[in-house]
């Protein structure tokens, strides 16, 4: 099997590519990257012999289409992510995620690939305040970054309604793991106690986040592109729900810090004060179940970042 990874060199997208390779003899994978500042090769085990590595942009339909034909299926991590990020310049957050998606995928018709995995965000259904969400949920995005996701999910959807292309959705909670970049909370937190910096918390630390370990979630992506249906969507939870301050309070005790080392900032214009999303779906068609506790991967997390100075203070 040909497996097609866009954004394969990002925090994501490189877990995916090594555990699969790890896991299988049969697959073989090509990335495609842009290689922007939060693609890095480091991530990847580039002289793997069933490793392929295309630098080009998503965007590029030429690019794209030279590197389709062939492949029997399409993980599609490639976008822009971060939220701040989205806020002060959107514009290159719709091209990517939005004109991206549907470059890619129109590439996908026209090369005849038998299915795509469209991995998206739980940030597209907005902010709820009690229960969970579903998969029925209407798209309500927040930020810039999620309206763009919101875009990229539609697009996908279309794709299979019109062009009857096998796309596949997921829908995943926060994140967390080794080689992810130091813009994003978690990292940010070790490295800068680690470096004995100070944090950032926004406002009173009473947004809600729920976390999934990278790992656990590319087994579910996993599970999506061999047994998922087309068309579908499917949330991908961690089940672990804390408050921003909850999470900054374990990443100072397992990093020896106090709480002298946290500073608080204005909060984040239109900040989402609580996701969590109902997995129950891909639990019980697919038979998904995290397999990492919060305690154990924050505390592998942080041994990881304590262990890799040179991969952050000069490969990110």
């Amino acid at each position: 099997m040909r497996i097609l990874v866009t954004g394969g060199a990002g925090f994501i997208g490189s877990h995916y590519v090594r555990t699969t390779l790890n896991s299988t003899d049969d697959v073989r994978i090509t990335v495609l990257d842009k290689l922007t500042y939060a693609g890095n090769t480091a991530n990847l085990p580039m002289e793997h012999p069933r490793l392929d590595f295309v630098k080009a942009d998503v965007c590029d339909a030429v690019a794209v289409g030279e590197v389709l034909p062939g492949h029997d299926a399409v993980v599609h991590f490639a976008a822009e992510s971060h939220v701040d990020r989205s806020i002060e310049g959107p514009g290159e957050f719709m091209r990517t995620n939005v004109v991206g998606t549907q470059t890619l995928l129109d590439g996908c018709v026209r090369a005849g690939v038998g299915t795509v995995v469209h991995v998206s965000t739980d940030e597209v259904y907005g902010s709820i305040s009690e229960g969970s969400w579903t998969e029925d949920e209407p798209l309500l995005p927040n930020s810039p970054y999620a309206a763009s996701k919101a875009g990229s999910d539609l697009v996908a959807r279309s794709f299979w309604r019109t062009h009857g292309l096998d796309v596949r959705t997921t829908r995943c909670s926060n994140n967390y793991g080794p080689y992810q970049h130091i813009e994003k909370m978690l990292p940010l937190f070790i490295t800068n106690l680690l470096s004995g910096e100070q944090v950032p918390l926004y406002g009173d630390g009473g947004n809600i986040r729920e976390w999934l370990h990278v790992d656990d979630h590319c087994r579910a992506i996993n599970l999506v592109l061999q047994r998922g249906r087309a068309g579908e969507i499917y949330n991908i939870g961690g089940g672990s729900g804390l408050t921003n301050r909850e999470m900054t309070d374990r990443v100072l005790r397992l990093c020896g810090a106090d709480w002298s080392m946290v500073r608080a900032v204005a909060d984040r214009k239109g900040h989402d004060l609580r996701y969590a999303v109902d997995d129950r779906k891909i639990r019980t068609e697919l038979g998904y179940a995290p397999r990492w506790s919060l305690d154990d991967g924050l505390r592998e997390l942080v041994e990881w970042y304590r262990t890799n100075t040179g991969w952050w203070k000069t490969g990110v």
